[in-house]
This record gives structure tokens, C-alpha cells and sequence, in this order.
């Protein structure tokens, strides 16, 4: 293992830049912090799903090496050069998404964010990680950016969008159908 932390403050980003794990500095509101930021984000929301009582075993192993997946990737993201996610999370997202898939009823209308505490935060977690998708996206038009990391994201919000739904069950919840001519 790296250098641990012993000194959580260094005053260095007082100025507003922060360092990179390749020993540059930058602004904080590079494409390329706010893109490695909104990974965190996404990995700070879906810790908040887990600390559910709710998530069934399966989900809670699968999303906790999501979390891990993801430090990875905002590793990649803070290190410019630097590789960490490769094809195979990818595809271990498409399996799990396949698995978690199989056992759900077949979509026929679009369903509303919610369906249980823990299902509704997992959509909340969905929607950072679009975001975090679309900020790295934007990051690749100026600097480069494997074609995995966006990958990564793209499946992982589908993943999140599929466990929302499992989670929504595990809870007992109801899924709310998007309806406009509701009563």
C-alpha cells in the first residue's frame, strides 16, 4: 500500500487547486476533478444504500465491489495515464445485471424513482452516476480517457436501475408506474 494519511490537512488547496496522483496540481473545478468527484459522489451514494438493513446478500456483495470498482476508477481519473478498469468489470456488471434481471416482471410503462427507502436511494445513486458518465464524457473530448471508464458507468447505472427494482421488492414496496393521465 501507498503513502497512508497521517495529516488529514495540508493547506496546499487553500489556493483553490488540488493535487493529482500524478503530483501536479490543478484547479478544483478542472473537468478533470469534477469528473473524478462525481465518482465519489456516486460511491458516497451507494454506501448509503448499503448501510440498509433491506439489501438482500446478493445485492450487498455485488454493490460493495461496486464501490470498490469505482475507487478504482476515480484512481484512474485522478492519475492521467493511469489504468485501473479494464473490459472484465464490464462484463461482470452485464452478468449481475442479467442475474438480477431474469427474476423481475417485464417493463411495460416507465416507473417512478422510489419504491422503498433503500430502492429510492438507489435511484438517487443512478442518477449520479449519469451524471458522473456525462462529466468523464466531457472530460475525453479534451484529454484522453479510456474507452472502459465510460463504458464502466454507462452499464452501472442500468446495473443500479435493475437493483433499484430488486430492492423496491425486498422492501415490500411498490414501484409507481409513470402514469400521465393519472386520476
Amino acid at each position: 500500500m501507498g503513502n497512508r494519511l497521517s495529516k488529514i490537512y495540508t493547506r496546499t488547496g487553500d489556493d483553490g487547486t488540488t493535487g493529482l496522483g500524478d503530483g501536479s496540481r490543478t484547479p478544483k473545478d478542472s473537468v478533470r476533478v469534477e469528473a473524478y468527484g462525481t465518482v465519489d459522489e456516486a460511491n458516497s451514494a451507494i454506501g448509503i444504500v448499503l448501510a440498509s438493513d433491506a439489501v438482500p446478500p446478493d445485492v450487498r456483495n455485488c454493490l460493495t465491489e461496486v464501490q470498490h470498482d469505482l475507487f478504482e476508477l476515480g484512481g484512474e481519473l485522478c492519475i492521467p495515464g493511469h489504468s485501473a478498469v479494464s473490459a472484465e468489470f464490464v462484463d461482470r456488471l452485464e452478468r449481475d445485471l442479467d442475474g438480477f434481471n431474469d427474476d423481475l416482471p417485464r417493463l411495460k410503462e416507465f416507473i417512478l424513482p422510489g419504491g422503498g427507502p433503500a430502492a429510492a436511494t438507489c435511484h438517487l445513486a443512478r442518477t449520479i452516476v449519469r451524471r458522473a458518465e456525462r462529466r468523464v464524457f466531457t472530460l475525453s473530448r479534451t484529454e484522453d480517457v479510456r474507452p472502459e471508464a465510460i463504458r464502466y458507468l454507462n452499464r452501472l447505472s442500468d446495473l443500479l436501475f435493475v437493483v433499484a427494482r430488486v430492492l423496491a421488492r425486498a422492501e415490500n414496496g411498490q414501484e409507481v408506474l409513470w402514469n400521465r393521465e393519472r386520476s
